[in-house]
């Protein structure tokens, strides 16, 4: 299988970051000062910004309805408004927590939707970049679980429930997710228990690609492969705040909040 295949070509100033989980079972001060902090990131980085990537899992939990969104988070919507009116692009790659994003983002806010990883040439270097979850081998039950979810009669089933019963059952299943997920995204587990790692190598295999960009993983990492390529992680916001920031003549530089 090819995976660097129909590549869009960017140049400028990309930031990358991924797994704000807004709306995680906490307290609703504790998902207002992370919103606000992710604002904060926004606002500094509009400045010189050209492209930004939002690699996944935005929101704890996201569905829309033909008429109906999740309530809240007005505030990051006002800085979306404030970033297209800037005329900074945005890629949306949906996560396995809000991989039933639709189209809201994309008429509100000029964002392109991406279901999948995709291929980029940025400032000349190739890029292989998702959100990560379900790549690499085995994990057959998680695979399994997201075809299911994925299966458009069960969206549809999904959808006739009334909001406040599927936020309530999705939330409840976020937060099962989490426990389940929460120890293993404590440390970095080796090069050989890396899944993306392990699927980066064997990409190598038979492509020449400079970069692995993902999320999913909860920890920001950035680790050198075989010839001169390189796997990134953006981290997350319920922990570490961390982005990636690529740019010429520095091609990656990776970056943490205070």
């Amino acid at each position: 299988m090819t995976y660097f295949q129909n590549p869009i070509s960017i140049n400028g100033i990309c930031y990358f970051a991924s797994d704000f989980h807004l709306g995680a079972p906490a307290n609703k001060t504790k998902n207002e000062e992370r919103e606000l902090r992710i604002i904060q990131w926004l606002d500094n980085i509009q400045q010189d910004a050209t492209h930004l990537f939002l690699l996944g899992d935005i929101f704890d939990f996201w569905f829309e309805y033909r008429d109906v969104v999740p309530r809240g988070y007005y505030r990051l919507f006002a800085k979306f408004a404030e970033l297209r009116q800037r005329q900074i692009t945005v890629y949306y790659f949906t996560g396995n927590h809000d991989m039933w994003v639709k189209d809201y983002f994309e008429k509100e806010f000029g964002f392109t939707i991406f279901r999948q990883q995709q291929a980029f040439i940025i400032n000349g270097k190739h890029c292989l970049v998702g959100h990560g979850d379900g790549l690499g081998p085995k994990d057959y039950g998680y695979k399994f679980i997201k075809a299911l979810f994925a299966f458009r009669p069960n969206i549809a089933f999904f959808g006739a429930l009334h909001p406040r019963c599927a936020f309530s059952i999705a939330r409840f299943f976020s937060a099962q997710s989490r426990s389940m997920t929460s120890a293993q995204e404590e440390f970095f587990m080796g090069n050989d228990k890396e899944f993306l790692v392990r699927f980066a190598l064997s990409v190598l295999e038979n492509e020449k690609i400079d970069y692995f960009i993902y999320g999913h993983r909860h920890l920001p990492l950035q680790i050198p492969l075989v010839e001169g390529a390189v796997y990134l992680n953006t981290g997350d916001w319920l922990t570490h705040d961390s982005y990636l920031k690529m740019a010429t003549p520095e091609p990656v530089l990776f970056n943490k909040i205070s």
